[in-house]
């Protein structure tokens, strides 16, 4: 959040307008015992119950200088800090967050403000000052209780504990408080509130469902615990600790393309005295610049290139030219400690059943002439290979939890009545599934439409949504400084956008496959019909090297650096330093978080890898290698390796330092034949086909599991004549006009033959 510079009279005019009551304004808060700080919050509380909004809007400033940690009494940005948590878990305690939720749902249904809203041409800041300021406290007490620190009390621990099962329970009108803000998301794409400040609700659901649900390392730990209860093997490695150590990629160029490249630097009048350096000077030479690319040319785009649209103008990091020579090579080593034996691959190969089943099947018709159905046993008649391969299939067998609980849900829908019903652990995850499960559709539309607005590749259309209400001010500004001010705030607040949906759309994915596969098959196929794949494609087709190295920032009006220190006045200079890292994490993580959701939906699904192929992603995913951080390209080599057996034989060919990446990162499947695409033809590409086999068998477990009302072939039937004709009956009401028609038509036009009813058959 950025406030601006503040002087020390400034500082002591604010905080007497905006904390302390008349009995105590000269006195400091930090100065208070803990007694006399609840009194005036508890004072703060009730003056918020007051029906003049002008009021009521001072009081929600005051309470959230108190969660920004009173910066007007501190001398340092530790302090500011210690205030800020110190009174975050007082304002909790004291109920503020219950309080603030009562004028958040106040505020939605105010339809007064939403009406207003919609008259105005242009909507500006002044029209959510009160959901900013509300959504900017409950933010800070969201992320600031659900961050853990060694200091933590007891109290403060069982408080985070209790807070955290609050906010996953259906507590808030029937719901978990993530459905309310989804609804604040839905009304504002629909146009029905578009003054609602969608950066703070995304940042604040983001969080919320982050503290709720838990992280990617819970996540790895539910995941132990829920195999462990299924009886299945522990998991071969913990991929967060494979992927954090990982070195990123970096094929080094050959010498006919070095010398290829100097011939045409020299043709344009650059003269580059580049020597023919080993792989291990490019080696280092990369670890010191992470983001450089030694594949200038990039002479591996094939015609697609040109084809899809996407060449655009070279990034500024890509025209550099490694010219030093590279640096004196170490001292030689005594030989014992120069040997190094090569270390195997970072990933354990996973073979599933049905793996093992296709390839029994095709040696039985191979070596014998018929097949034994899922007989993975049975190996007479078989030769010897035959049966060393079984074997080594076998040792890497992997069975996930969604196998299990796809053939756990197809006993169930195929012996209703032995089994019973399922016991459903009332998880976080499964409460929040049950509350989006209604109006599901509609959020994923919503969060991939402001998605869509908020990447920078998008076009600013008349009918699109306006998603700069909640930056741009009440009047334009007039000179090049705040020109340049409001430039870095709308693309800074743009990417924020896109970090909250990309990092919010991966969590729900993940949590809802360990929960139950059938709930992530049910939000991806949303994503799919709802044009997710080409939206992300769509994203990564710019300069992704620009975007990860964009600098949309200001640090010196960072919190808490700006209301601390004395600043000097901004100048056009002054905004333009920004930062001195070389890359902005914010972006790079929203593009790592894209690529894993693309590979989410894509995974073990033939038709949608069809998609990446018709929508020419190759050569998209490929730029997006030269960002050298190990975690984006093992993500794109994860897209690149389940089409390359469709994209043909001269790509692969001409694209061999991607096969070698491909081999070295991601992990092998021992009998998946993607550098070759042998049977191809073979497998029709029948889209609608897969889909509605998937989305039967999802309805189906959804009615199962979660229609209470429905009426299946097991519902015991009426038999009593007086009880069936005692029904009331709903009938329409042109009913009532025709009746006598009817009964003309039905019952005394038609003869009644008697006799049929003697006959027997």
């Amino acid at each position: 959040m950025w406030l601006g510079p503040l002087s020390n009279c400034k500082k002591k005019k604010f905080a007497k307008c905006f904390l302390l009551p008349h009995s105590v304004q000269n006195r400091r808060w930090i100065d208070l015992d803990t007694a006399a700080q609840k009194t005036y919050i508890m004072r703060l509380l009730d003056a918020l119950e007051v029906t003049n909004r002008e009021k009521r809007l001072k009081v929600s400033r005051a309470i959230l200088y108190l969660a920004q940690g009173v910066f007007a009494e501190c001398d340092t940005e530790m302090e500011a800090l210690y205030w800020s948590r110190h009174n975050i878990f007082l304002l909790y305690n004291m109920g503020t967050f219950t309080a603030l939720l009562e004028l958040l749902s106040m505020e939605i249904e105010n339809n007064q403000a939403c009406s207003s809203a919609l008259r105005k041409p242009a909507i500006s800041l002044a029209d959510s000052t009160e959901l900013r300021v509300m959504l900017s406290i409950m933010y800070l007490i969201v992320e600031t209780i659900r961050l853990e620190c060694e200091e933590d009390t007891e109290e403060w621990k069982s408080a985070r504990e209790t807070f955290k099962t609050d906010l996953g329970s259906p507590v808030y009108n029937g719901e978990p408080f993530a459905v309310l803000l989804f609804s604040m998301v839905t009304k504002f794409c629909s146009m029905n509130a578009p003054h609602f400040p969608m950066k703070k609700v995304l940042l604040l659901l983001w969080k919320t469902v982050l503290f709720t649900l838990g992280g990617f390392e819970d996540l790895q730990k539910l995941k132990m615990k829920q195999r462990e209860i299924l009886g299945l093997p522990p998991l071969p490695e913990d991929s967060i600790k494979v992927v954090r150590s990982m070195r990123a990629a970096s094929p080094p160029a050959s010498a006919m393309e070095l010398i290829e490249q100097q011939q045409q630097q020299q043709k344009r009048g650059r003269r580059s005295r580049r020597p023919l350096v080993k792989q291990d000077s490019l080696d280092t030479y990369n670890e010191r610049d992470p983001f450089k690319n030694d594949d200038i040319r990039d002479d591996e785009e094939d015609s697609e290139d040109t084809d899809s649209g996407i060449e655009g103008e070279v990034d500024p990091l890509d025209r550099d030219v490694i010219i030093q020579p590279p640096p004196p090579p170490p001292p030689l080593k005594p030989l014992a400690e120069r040997i190094s034996f090569p270390k195997g691959l970072p990933w354990a190969p996973k073979v599933r059943e049905k793996d093992i089943e296709q390839f029994l099947e095709t040696s039985r018709n191979k070596f014998i002439g018929f097949t034994l159905g899922n007989d993975t046993e049975t190996l007479v008649g078989l030769p010897r290979p035959i049966h060393e391969s079984v074997k080594t299939l076998k040792q890497h067998k992997y069975i996930s939890i969604a196998e299990v609980q796809i053939k756990r849900e197809n006993e169930l829908q195929e012996c209703p009545m032995t089994l019973g019903e399922e016991e459903i652990e009332e998880t976080p995850t499964e409460i929040l599934y049950q509350g989006m499960l209604p109006n599901l559709s509609q959020y994923v539309i919503a969060l991939l439409k402001l998605l869509l607005a908020a990447a920078p590749t998008s076009k600013a259309k008349t009918d699109s949504i306006n998603i700069l209400a909640d930056v741009l001010p009440e009047e334009m500004p007039i000179t090049v400084l705040q020109s340049m001010k409001l430039g870095i705030d709308v693309n800074r607040h743009k990417e924020i956008i896109v970090k909250a949906i990309s990092a919010l759309l991966l969590l729900l994915l993940k949590h809802f496959k360990l929960n139950h596969i059938y709930q992530f098959e049910y939000v991806s196929q949303h994503l799919v019909f709802a044009n997710c794949i080409p939206l992300i494609l769509k994203f990564f087709n710019q300069n992704i090297m620009s975007y990860i190295s964009a600098k949309n920032s200001i640090s010196i009006l960072d919190y808490p650096y700006c209301v601390v220190h004395q600043l000097p006045e901004l100048t056009a200079e002054s905004l333009e330093v920004g930062d001195n890292n070389q890359f902005c994490w914010r972006n790079l993580f929203s593009c790592i978080n894209l690529l894993r959701i693309l590979n989410k939906l894509t995974k073990w699904k033939h038709s949608r890898t069809m998609m990446l192929v018709v929508f020419k992603s190759a050569p998209i995913l490929k730029r997006a290698l030269k960002a050298k951080q190990a975690m984006m390209q093992l993500y794109v080599l994860k897209l690149l390796k389940i089409q390359t057996k469709y994209l043909g034989r001269q790509w692969r060919k001409s694209n061999m330092k991607t096969m070698s990446a491909i081999y070295q990162k991601v992990r092998h499947r021992l009998n998946d034949d993607w550098a070759y695409g042998n049977d191809i033809d073979a497998r029709p590409w029948d889209f609608q086909a897969e889909e509605c086999a998937l989305r039967e068998s999802i309805e189906k477990f959804n009615n199962r599991r979660y229609d209470k009302n429905q009426k299946t072939e097991f519902t015991p039937v009426d038999n009593c004549l007086q009880s069936v004709l005692g029904q009331k009956t709903d009938l329409p009401e042109d009913f009532h006009y025709s009746y006598e028609m009817w009964l003309e038509r039905e019952v005394f036009s038609q003869p009644i033959k008697w006799e049929e009813l003697l006959e027997t058959e």
